[in-house]
């Protein structure tokens, strides 16, 4: 018997550990739910110990497992930075994750400007809503909606989280709105990832909790597509300011009720690991995002 342990199937157990699934971590390492097994079974029979207590289609990690998890997880993160400094050393490439809306509504549009002045980096760029693990997931820089609150992480914020009404131009005028009491006539455009109308109406409006729940409602899932529905009359929307302002440049949206707007726990944050020193394009990416976001005042 070697002097180290089966080395293939420490990357395995990892995942399976973390997952708690083999075929989840199959997926991961992109080889199959028996792959992940053979090399867990190669590891239990070096180490003389069984790791995961198998049951159909389930696996539970022993104490012998969770504890080996526990003293070589330090020793495998430290192997992932090391080896992705020294690949990225000379690496112009910057990845860069942020919610669909984020991207959509704010960032595309000033995504060429970055690259105009920095032609030399090769920007990957991505959208989802899913929280990023960056010791896992291959990304440089994310933004995150949130309350900025995480120990692991730097957080910048970009733009903190408002809800203000808007709706389309036509729309105002049909249906007369000049007062918040005035939407019980409406239909509101309700984001579900950021359900803000009763605290909104609550604060601002003189309508009872029965007007407020009767009011007409469209759930929507995803902020952009309720933006959208707002532009082409179909109701009032919510939103960030932030996520808006085109839309109220180029007329397609207004305003509201300007003076009535709540401000929310969460806000949209630069974020990246702590204790990461991040490379020189990485900087440069990063200071140039939060440049754009002071220069419109959003910060």
């Amino acid at each position: 018997m070697g002097s180290y342990p089966p080395l293939k199937s420490l990357p395995a157990f990892e995942a399976s550990m973390r997952l708690k699934s083999f075929a989840l971590a199959a997926d991961e390492l992109n080889v199959t739910p028996g792959a992940v097994g053979q090399q867990i079974r190669k590891l239990e029979e070096w180490l003389g110990v069984e790791l995961f207590a198998r049951s159909v289609r389930q696996i539970t990690p022993t104490a012998d497992g969770l504890a080996y998890a526990a003293r070589i997880a330090p020793a495998l993160q430290q192997i992932r930075d090391a080896s992705h400094q020294l690949r990225d050393r000379s690496n112009h490439a910057v990845r860069f994750v942020m919610p669909p809306s984020f991207a959509a509504k704010w960032f595309s549009k000033r995504m060429s400007r970055f690259l105009i002045a920095h032609p030399e980096t090769s920007l990957h760029v991505g959208s989802s809503s899913i929280q990023m693990d960056f010791d896992h997931d291959p990304v440089d820089l994310a933004v995150r909606y949130f309350n900025g609150k995480d120990e692991r992480l730097e957080t910048v914020l970009l733009y903190q989280g408002q809800a203000a009404a808007f709706c389309a131009p036509a729309y105002r005028n049909r249906v007369g709105l000049n007062t918040p009491d005035d939407l019980v006539r409406a239909t509101l455009l309700n984001d579900i990832l950021h359900p803000w109308w009763e605290k909104w109406l609550g604060a601002f409006s003189g309508l009872s909790t029965n007007e407020i729940h009767g009011i007409k409602r469209v759930e929507i899932d995803q902020t952009s597509m309720a933006i959208e529905a707002a532009i082409h009359e179909q109701g009032v929307v919510l939103a960030n300011p932030l996520l808006a302002e085109e839309d109220l440049s180029e007329g397609k949206l207004i305003h509201l009720f300007p003076d009535q707007v709540v401000k929310v726990p969460s806000g949209y944050y630069l974020i990246w690991p702590k204790n990461r020193e991040l490379r020189a394009p990485v900087k440069e990416f990063r200071d140039w995002l939060l440049s754009e976001a002071g220069d419109l005042g959003v910060k």
